[in-house]
């Protein structure tokens, strides 16, 4: 029988997220050039890692058109300087498409396929909107497969306060006023920065209708974001909603890239890991209750690796909506403060670029980890049409 190897995540980094739209940081900006900095970056960072040693390229893209519809592992390799002989692909599973890019990496890996592997993704919303050029067949409703709200992420989340009425609006603002309270804080400046974003975020150049400049910050970060200024919003979604565009994460742009490799490679190459993946699972739900996937996901991958959710010490979920995460917290058993939860803030301060978002999560999860010098940590988000993924990992630093 072939034998498994253990699968390490070496590094992993991103660009800043920008305000998808004319007004945004990356509108004249192309898909497939944000993640080419990613790799390059990544490459930079990881000089023990020659580029012939790469065993496959591994990008994600929900919008597979214009600037990011070339296979993506394959173009960005080449727009990197990755040589020929390095083979890439694409994939998408929505806001799952990075960790799907992970996953499937770690696939090959274990399996003695590759020893490296570059996983990531992109997603240029201010290019391509959500949703756009998708054509959903009709006998979706007409033979009422899925309700006509889960094709809107807005209702679905609505939703979730319909069937979990304990979750107020009051506490959903609540939550995201504190997700952009502890990203400002991770942010800081000087000596009051923990560090994590100058470890995890890479500037880029860009050119502007100002000319060319440095995005160097998350575009939607607002630090002076206040419970009572969020109560004062209108719901985005439904006449007398609770979701509105502050207890939600912005449409955003944006690019990441992580190295994978085997535990053997890594001890050959002299590599620092960060993490080891201890298991990983997807899950499907009602497409009109989205959010609720990451809770049979996370579930599963639990009872994959034999521990329970008071054995993690550190979560990093996805936050499209307040609501999402909330419902994870309240089915886990876990307080909206606790303080394993998304310590630097989340998608709700720093937006979720759909495909690219995975790497980010995972990327803080390692700093995190060593920081607190914890063992486990999870990783997971839900994924539009009803799923969801939860991925679990051991700290190694």
């Amino acid at each position: 029988m072939r034998e498994l190897h253990e699968v390490l995540f070496v590094d992993g980094v991103r660009t800043p997220f920008g305000k998808a739209g004319p007004k945004g940081q990356y509108w004249r900006t192309r898909a497939d050039d944000m993640a080419v900095k990613a790799v390059r970056e990544l490459l930079r960072r990881n000089p023990e890692i020659e580029p012939e040693r790469i065993g496959d390229v591994v990008l994600a893209a929900t919008a597979q058109v214009g600037d990011q519809g070339l296979t993506l592992g394959r173009d960005v390799a080449l727009l990197a300087g990755i040589p020929e002989t390095v083979p890439g692909f694409a994939v998408d599973r929505m806001c799952a498409g990075a960790l799907t890019a992970v996953t499937a990496a770690a696939g090959e890996i274990a399996f003695g396929a590759v020893d490296i592997a570059v996983a990531g993704g992109v997603e240029h919303m201010g290019h391509h909107p959500m949703g756009e050029n998708v054509d959903f067949n009709p006998r979706f409703v007409s033979e009422r497969l899925i309700d006509e709200s889960a094709a809107s992420m807005g209702q679905t989340a609505e939703n979730l306060h319909d069937r979990f009425p304990a979750i107020t609006k009051e506490r959903a603002d609540a939550f995201a006023a504190g997700s952009h309270a502890k990203a400002t804080a991770a942010w800081g400046s000087g000596a009051q920065a923990n560090g994590v974003m100058k470890e995890t975020v890479v500037p880029m150049s860009v050119f502007s209708d100002e000319g060319w400049k440095v995005a160097d910050r998350d575009e939607f970060l607002r630090p002076d974001t206040t419970i009572e200024g969020l109560a004062a919003l209108k719901p985005a979604f439904r006449a007398g909603g609770r979701v509105t565009a502050g207890n939600s994460a912005g449409l955003t742009d944006g690019a990441t890239a992580a190295f994978l490799a085997s535990e053997r490679t890594a001890e050959e190459l002299g590599l620092k890991p960060k993490l080891r993946l201890v298991g990983y699972a997807y899950a499907g739900v009602e497409p009109h209750l989205m959010g609720y996937g990451p809770v049979p996901a996370t579930n599963r991958v639990l009872e994959q690796a034999g521990i329970s959710i008071d054995d993690v010490d550190l979560f990093e979920l996805n936050e499209p909506f307040a609501v999402q995460v909330l419902t994870w917290c309240d089915e886990l058993e876990i307080a909206d403060d606790d303080p394993r939860l998304n310590p630097y803030g989340g998608a709700i301060a720093c937006g979720h670029p759909l495909a690219a978002t995975g790497v980010r999560l995972i990327s803080q999860l390692a700093y995190g980890l060593r920081e607190r010098n914890g063992r486990y940590g999870l990783t997971a988000l839900c994924i539009g049409m009803g799923m969801g993924c939860a991925i679990l990992w051991e700290n190694v630093q």
